[in-house]
């Protein structure tokens, strides 16, 4: 029998509309939810300093010790008015939501933009070496989400490559394709529409497999598709945690080349792991 499934609250699921961070793991998605809220709040705070609350629930909490007991009803909308003020508060800057699939966590993100705290991250952890997770893998920002229709697609990344692609604008890019728990979607044509559609933005945007300016990032779970557009994919080596800090022989400063084709090596390793996982979830989808 197949597991019974939890009924999800609205905002708790992804869905189109939504910005934030999606994070691979190894089996462990709970642990991975607390590494990356301690990951996330450490860089979130040194970038835009700490977040600061509201004395909302505190007030609350001081007016039921004032006021004389309540009826039953006047004490119930008290505490679902202390959950929500709760709940606005965790709000504000990180939420880990259902992503949809397996071994895959997103945190919602609000106020900020995620894949500048995403690349921080990994230039930091590249420069310094230092291990700061056990099981997330990789962590890739999503600078927008829609639905997962070719012509919603179109309509939507029209005006989301603008910023990165429309003239004066321009670059080398290259577009990566992930798709889980969906079987509609063709790679091959999102990647010639997507394409084509930065081609058309202005045709002195080159593709470039090797060693990009920008990587066009696209992750489809279920009937979501999530985008970003993100820079350093290759040195970064695919924007994988326990990849980029291990050493290299030779910097990226000194030969890029030969980085580029040993990063492409080692961080196809932790995709081809997370391809089988996926295989497997869209297995046990359509059983």
């Amino acid at each position: 029998a197949g597991r019974a499934k939890r009924p999800r609250a609205a905002g708790r699921q992804l869905e189109a509309g939504m910005r934030g961070i999606l994070i691979t793991c190894n089996m462990n998605e709970r642990k991975c939810v607390g590494e990356a809220y301690s990951l996330l709040g450490e860089y979130g705070d040194l970038l835009y300093g700490p977040e600061q609350f509201s004395d909302h629930e505190e007030r609350l909490s001081g007016s039921d010790r004032e006021e004389d007991e309540d009826d039953v009803e006047a004490a119930l909308k008290k505490e679902v008015g202390q959950i929500r003020a709760s709940t606005e508060q965790k709000l504000r800057r990180f939420q880990s939501v259902e992503s949809g699939a397996n071994n895959v966590v997103f945190i919602r993100t609000q106020g900020i933009e995620p894949e500048n705290l995403v690349h921080h991250i990994l230039k930091d952890m590249h420069t310094t070496k230092k291990k700061k997770t056990r099981v997330i893998l990789r962590m890739l920002p999503i600078s927008g989400t829609c639905k997962a229709f070719m012509e919603d697609m179109k309509k939507y990344t029209e005006t989301f490559f603008e910023p990165w692609f429309k003239a004066p604008n321009k670059g080398t890019f290259q577009i990566v394709y992930k798709a889980r728990n969906n079987s509609h979607m063709s790679r091959e044509e999102v990647i010639k529409e997507l394409a084509g559609i930065v081609g058309s933005l202005n045709p002195e945007n080159k593709v470039d497999l090797n060693n990009p300016q920008y990587t066009i990032v696209v992750e489809i779970i279920k009937t979501v598709c999530c985008l970003s557009v993100v820079r350093d994919y290759v040195l970064f080596r695919k924007y994988n945690l326990q990849e980029v800090v291990k050493s290299n022989k030779e910097d990226a400063q000194q030969n890029p080349s030969s980085v580029t084709e040993e990063q492409n090596s080692e961080a196809a390793k932790a995709e081809t792991e997370e391809e089988r996982n996926s295989s497997k979830e869209v297995k046990e989808e359509n059983k």
